[in-house]
C-alpha cells in the first residue's frame, strides 16, 4: 500500500482546554502548556523555534478565540476544525493523544479549516452579538411587566400595541409611581388611543393592586431601562467601529455629490441601532455596493451578515459553496442503493436569510415574493421560505463578490415570466405527443 505523503512535516496540533493546552508538532511527543497570557506567550515562541508554519486546533467553546488570536498576530496559519469532522480513530481518547492525531491529520494535509472571519470584522461580530444579548434581555424583561400586569387583572397591554411604546411607559410608569385612576391613566396615552379606544383602555386599567405585583413590575421597568442604557452604549462603539472600517469618505461621496448610488432608505426597524448614515458606512465597508437594494435586506441586517460572514466573498469558491456553509442547500447520502437526505445545519447567517425571507414573504409588490407564494403552494411554507432565503443569499453573494447589482421588476413582470415559461413548456410537450398548440382569443 502506497503510503500517505507529509505534506509538511512542521505541523502542529493543538488540544485546547480551558486550563490546559496540550501541543505536537508532526505527532511526536506532546508539550504542555497553561491557558495564561504568559503562557500562551511561551507557546508562541516554542511554535517559532520548532519552524512552526501551521497549526490545526478544534474549535472548542469560546477557549480557542484567545489563542486563535495570539497565534494569527505571530503570523502562523491557524486551521481550526470542526470536532466532528475530527473523529478520533478508538483508544485516542485523552487530550495528550488527541494533540498528536491532529498534528499527524494536519501533517498529511487531510485537515480542513472552517471560515473564520479577519480580526476587524470579529471586532464587529463582538459588538453586535452582545447587542442581541441585550435585546433578548430586554424583551424578557417586557415579558415579566406584562406577567407582573396580568397578575393584577390590568389588560392594559392586550389593549395597545405596544407596551414599550410612548403612551405604554408612560402608563406603566405611573402606575409604579402610585396613579391609580383610569382616567388619568387615559389621559397620558397618545390622542388616538383617546379617541378610539377610550373606553377599552379605561377597562383594561382597573384591576387589584397588589403590593407584590406593583414591585415586580416596578423591578421588570428598571430593568429594561438598564437594558435600554446598555443597548445605547453598543451603538456608539458600534458607530466608531463602522467609521474605522469604512475609512474616511471620497470628496464625491456627500450628499448632492456623484458618489456611491443608493437604494432608497428602508424603515430601519424597532431594534435598529441609532446610527447616522450607517447604510452609507456599510457601502463604503462593502466597496462601493450597497445590499440594501436587495429585497428584504434593511441596513440593520446587513450589518449583522457583514458581522458574521465579513465582505470578502472570495472565502467561499462559488455561490453553492457559500450557501451550503450557510445551510441553506440541501445534502443527501448514499449506501448502495439507499439514498437518504441529510438535514442541514443553519447556522447564524443562514437564520438571518430565513427571517429576510420570512418578512419578504409578505410583500404584494416584489417579485421574490411571488417567486414564495408560487413555491409554497408546490413545497409548502418551510421549504419555500428556506428556498427564498437561498435565492437571497445567492444574490448577497453575486453582489459582494462580482458587483452584479439586483433590479426589482415587480410582481407583474415576475407572474408575466412565469405564463411564458409555463406557455413554452407545454408547446414542447405538446410537440413531442404530435400535437399542436392553438391560442384562444378572449372575447
Amino acid at each position: 500500500m502506497k503510503p500517505l505523503p507529509v505534506l509538511d512535516p512542521n505541523a502542529a496540533g493543538i488540544d485546547v482546554g480551558s486550563e490546559k493546552l496540550c501541543v505536537s508538532v508532526a505527532g511526536e511527543k506532546p508539550m504542555f502548556y497553561g491557558t495564561f497570557t504568559a503562557e500562551l506567550e511561551k507557546l508562541r515562541t516554542w511554535l517559532k523555534q520548532q519552524s512552526v508554519r501551521t497549526v490545526a486546533m478544534e474549535a472548542t467553546g469560546v477557549y480557542w478565540l484567545y489563542l486563535y488570536e495570539v497565534l494569527e498576530a505571530a503570523g502562523l496559519e491557524v486551521v481550526v476544525v470542526n470536532g466532528r469532522y475530527v473523529q478520533n480513530v478508538p483508544g485516542r481518547k485523552t487530550d495528550m493523544l488527541d494533540c498528536q492525531w491532529l498534528a499527524t491529520l494536519h501533517a498529511h494535509g487531510l485537515l480542513r479549516g472552517g471560515f473564520v472571519p479577519t480580526a476587524e470584522i470579529r471586532r464587529l461580530q463582538d459588538f453586535q452579538r452582545l447587542r442581541g444579548d441585550h435585546l433578548i434581555g430586554a424583551a424578557s424583561q417586557v415579558q415579566k411587566m406584562q406577567q407582573a400586569l396580568e397578575r393584577m387583572n390590568v389588560k392594559f397591554h392586550d389593549v395597545i400595541s405596544d407596551l414599550t411604546g410612548v403612551s405604554g411607559l408612560k402608563v406603566v410608569q405611573a402606575i409604579i409611581e402610585g396613579e391609580r385612576d383610569p382616567a388619568r391613566l387615559l389621559a397620558l396615552c397618545d390622542p388616538q388611543i383617546q379617541k378610539k379606544k377610550a373606553g377599552m383602555v379605561k377597562e383594561s386599567l382597573r384591576g387589584c393592586w397588589k403590593d407584590e405585583h406593583v414591585f415586580a413590575l416596578r423591578q421588570a421597568f428598571e430593568l429594561w431601562q438598564t437594558f435600554q442604557e446598555k443597548i445605547t452604549d453598543c451603538d456608539r462603539e458600534l458607530e466608531k467601529l463602522l467609521h474605522q472600517l469604512a475609512g474616511s469618505a471620497p470628496s464625491d461621496d456627500q450628499p448632492g455629490g456623484t458618489g456611491l448610488k443608493l437604494a432608497p432608505a428602508k424603515d430601519p426597524g424597532k431594534n435598529a441601532p441609532a446610527i447616522e448614515q450607517m447604510q452609507q458606512l456599510l457601502a463604503r465597508i462593502c466597496g462601493g455596493r450597497d445590499a440594501t437594494q436587495i429585497p428584504g435586506l434593511s441596513t440593520y441586517l446587513v450589518m449583522q451578515l457583514i458581522s458574521e460572514v465579513g465582505t470578502d466573498m472570495t472565502r467561499w469558491p462559488t455561490e453553492k459553496h457559500f450557501v451550503s456553509w450557510l445551510g441553506l442547500a440541501g445534502g443527501s447520502r448514499q449506501s448502495g442503493k439507499r439514498k437518504a437526505n441529510v438535514k442541514a445545519h443553519r447556522n447564524r447567517a443562514g437564520r438571518m436569510f430565513c427571517r429576510a425571507a420570512g418578512a419578504l414573504a409578505q410583500t404584494v409588490d416584489k417579485a421574490l415574493g411571488g417567486c414564495y407564494r408560487r413555491l409554497r403552494g408546490r413545497i409548502g411554507g418551510l421549504a419555500a421560505n428556506v428556498a427564498l432565503a437561498r435565492k437571497l443569499a445567492q444574490l448577497f453573494y453575486r453582489l459582494l463578490r462580482y458587483g452584479a447589482m439586483y433590479v426589482e421588476q415587480g410582481l407583474k413582470a415576475y407572474e408575466l415570466k412565469v405564463l411564458e415559461t409555463e406557455a413554452r413548456l407545454l408547446r414542447k410537450l405538446a410537440k413531442k405527443q404530435g400535437f399542436t398548440l392553438i391560442p384562444t382569443t378572449t372575447q
